[in-house]
This record gives C-alpha cells, sequence and structure tokens, in this order.
C-alpha cells in the first residue's frame, strides 16, 4: 500500500474513533441538545446568531453561517446568521486600536440583542478573543456556546453550554465540530419549519428536498 493511503486510512480510523467516542458520551449529547434549544429559542424570539472562531473555526463560523442564511438540504426562508470573522476592515481596525484580543467582543458590544445567541468554536477552549466574546455575553445577558475540544479549556466555566468534542488532535476535534454544526442547523430547520427529521441510519436524502452538491 502507498504511504499515502495509509496515512489516509489511519486519519479515517482516528475521526471514527473520535466520533464514536461521542456516540457514548451521554453528557455531551445533552449539553447539545441545550445548544440546540438555546438557538432555537432565539430564532423564536426575533433573535440572529452570532458565530465566531480562529483559523479553521474561523471557516467552521462561516461555513454554519451560510447553512443558516442559506440552507442545509431543504428550501425554507433564510434565518439570520453572522460569523464575525468575515469584515477585514472591522477585524483590523480593531485589532490595530484595541488588540486583537477583542475583535469579537467589540463588535458583539454594538450588535447583540436580549434575543441573540452567540456560539463561539475554539478547538482549545482557550482563545482569549473567545474568552472575551463569552464575557461580553455575559454581561448584555445574552446566551453563549462553545463547541470546543480538550477538556473545554477555559471557556467551559464562563459560557452557558459547552460541547467538548472528542479527540486528542486539533483536525479530529474540528471533525467532529462539523457534525456538531450541520445537526444543529439540521434540528433547528425541523423545529422552526416543521420537516420530518429522519432518524435512521439511512444516508438517502428524502426526495423533493435534495440540495446541489456545491
Amino acid at each position: 500500500m502507498h504511504q499515502a493511503s495509509k496515512i489516509f486510512c489511519r486519519n479515517l480510523e482516528r475521526s471514527i474513533s473520535a466520533k464514536k467516542q461521542m456516540l457514548e458520551d451521554t453528557e455531551m449529547q445533552q449539553e447539545f441538545s441545550k445548544a440546540v434549544d438555546l438557538v432555537l429559542q432565539s430564532y423564536q424570539s426575533g433573535g440572529r446568531l452570532y458565530l465566531a472562531g480562529n483559523g479553521g473555526s474561523a471557516s467552521d463560523a462561516q461555513h454554519l453561517a451560510a447553512e443558516f442564511v442559506c440552507r442545509l438540504s431543504k428550501d425554507r426562508a433564510s434565518l439570520a446568521a453572522e460569523a464575525l470573522t468575515t469584515d477585514s476592515s472591522i477585524l483590523t481596525a480593531i485589532g490595530n486600536d484595541y488588540g486583537y484580543d477583542v475583535v469579537f467582543s467589540r463588535q458583539l458590544e454594538g450588535k447583540l440583542t436580549e434575543n441573540d445567541v452567540f456560539l463561539g468554536i475554539t478547538t482549545s477552549g482557550n482563545s482569549p478573543n473567545i474568552l472575551k466574546a463569552v464575557q461580553t455575553c455575559q454581561e448584555k445577558n445574552v446566551p453563549s456556546i462553545v463547541f470546543t475540544g480538550h477538556g473545554g479549556g477555559a471557556v467551559r466555566s464562563l459560557c452557558d453550554v459547552c460541547v467538548i468534542a472528542r479527540g486528542e488532535l486539533t483536525s479530529q476535534i474540528q471533525e467532529v465540530h462539523l457534525v456538531l454544526e450541520h445537526t444543529l442547523c439540521e434540528c433547528v430547520e425541523a423545529a422552526l419549519f416543521n420537516f420530518k427529521l429522519d432518524l435512521s441510519s439511512s444516508q438517502q436524502d428524502q426526495p423533493g428536498h435534495l440540495r446541489r452538491a456545491a
């Protein structure tokens, strides 16, 4: 077997192992359910979902915001969601004038309303700008959710809901985060728009609602 194939198979096994650990973690499953409820309550109250992360987690934040604004797999009305990682002028202005640690919290100070909800994504649980963002949510009495790993880090004691992905490597944690993100959107869509959830393990999409592959 070619070395690249061996590495690929090894990484698949590691990813599967991390996901299987989440299958057995009832505490985190319950925590994830709380995250779904918070986002659902926000939308039912006319609120908006704000998201943030760094590096690959910034891409995750933008990806998930796109799923809410556009759709995951079925046609429905758009849902208000915004990744705080996209506006280069805002990010560089805040970073230059106040420091990178507050690039998200400064935006939340001006944007958050009482019906909103924040989702931070950090594999370590210790990203300073995510910690600051969660603290701003506390000050404004707005609920905060964090998807993290490595035991939760410092953010675990600060946020309202902390979903800790299993996995020893950052890449494994990010792969679990992607499952969490897609499932969050799927559950919220189903609840808001009365979509029937398919709870079987079948991989077939329901006919009539297919989303074209990007």
